[in-house]
């Protein structure tokens, strides 16, 4: 039986992927260097301690769009996660690119976020900017890339953090919004976000009842299919195509367009239609109860959590509420509003 060993990877690396990708041997390294694996290279590495952290876990009890959802074939931040590694991997291969340090931004990408999806972001948002005559230190808004950069860097194996190579941690807190990655693997990862979550959010809205496949509108759907998997096809073949002839990641104008226009219809239709929102008001008012709670009555968090400074007594609530599931959540506000001692 043969025994392929890290230098072995490495090698192939350089014969295999093109010039621009980043390549394992030549990562710019951790905060605390680590003597190398004998058969993991560093990407590697890093995917396997994504995985096994509690951050990751947690992800398969957090809401990706409908909250409280009845059913069991809708997406959790996890499926969401695991698809956005997949459509990354793809095109990663394709190009010619890093698919271990594709993979690891991927999995890693959404470790920050909230209980209760987007609302719980926009919720802690609100409790920082209620307490800031009190606590000018706290932050300034919560921004869910960049608490998954605190959970690897700080958050985990007990506040030691993961210690993630530099690659992966840059691919982690500039997935978002007009934020750009350094390595074109991590922006692989911030395509495929978007790519997955609008295909699979018309797909559970479509379970939900909210809309129908005919009602999309139809300029989009022309340019990138009529059904789930053609339009992730198309999305894909499209951007593997399109950069293949560009020093970096991106789609053609008409495919992008289309994508986009898509994502702007979704949120009018289902982000922000009644039935994906009918529960976001007790969605908001759990943070935001669990979050005044705590930062009145530290010593009920855990001892990670509570033996913060008084200055850094906000941002300490924020990593304790941001990191709950959602079950979790309800469970601590039930708590809070009825303690086990008025039922007996």
């Amino acid at each position: 039986m043969t025994i392929i060993r890290r230098e072995q990877y490495e090698k192939e690396e350089r014969s295999r992927l093109q010039e621009r990708a980043a390549f394992s041997a030549a990562t710019r390294g951790r905060v605390s260097p680590l003597e190398p694996d004998p058969y993991r290279t560093e990407y590697q590495r890093d995917r396997d301690r994504i995985i096994h952290c509690k951050a990751f876990r947690r992800l398969s009890h957090k809401t990706q769009v409908f909250l409280a959802p009845e059913g069991d074939h809708y997406r959790s931040r996890l499926t969401h996660t695991l698809e956005v590694a997949q459509i990354a991997r793809s095109i990663a291969r394709a190009l010619r690119l890093n698919e271990d340090l594709t993979e690891a931004i991927a999995l890693g990408h959404d470790l920050g976020h909230t209980p209760f999806g987007h609302i719980g972001e926009d919720a802690l948002t609100a409790c920082l900017d209620s307490i800031r005559s009190e606590y000018p230190e706290a932050p300034e808004r919560y921004e869910h890339n960049l608490q998954s950069l605190r959970v690897v860097e700080m958050l985990e194996y007990e506040g030691k953090g993961l210690n993630l190579t530099w690659e992966v941690r840059d691919g982690i807190a500039n997935h978002s919004g007009s934020l750009q990655a350094a390595t074109l693997e991590g922006r692989i990862v911030a395509v495929s976000d978007r790519i997955a979550y609008i295909n699979h959010d018309i797909d559970d809205a479509i379970r939900g009842g909210v809309l129908t496949e005919d009602v999309l509108p139809p300029g989009p759907a022309e340019v990138l299919g009529h059904h789930h998997g053609a339009r992730i096809t198309t999305m894909v073949t499209d951007l593997i195509e399109t950069s293949h002839d560009s020093s970096d990641i991106r789609m053609s104008p008409r495919v992008w367009d289309a994508m986009m226009e898509l994502r702007s219809w979704l949120f009018e239709h289902v982000y922000l239609s009644g039935k994906a929102k009918a529960e976001e008001p007790r969605a908001f008012g759990v943070v935001d109860r669990l979050f005044h709670h705590y930062l009145e009555h530290p010593d009920t968090m855990p001892e990670e959590y509570s033996s913060a400074s008084s200055a850094e007594l906000p941002q300490a609530v924020t990593d304790y509420v941001s990191g709950m599931t959602d079950r979790f959540a309800l469970r601590q506000f039930e708590s809070i509003v009825m303690p086990r001692k008025w039922l007996f």
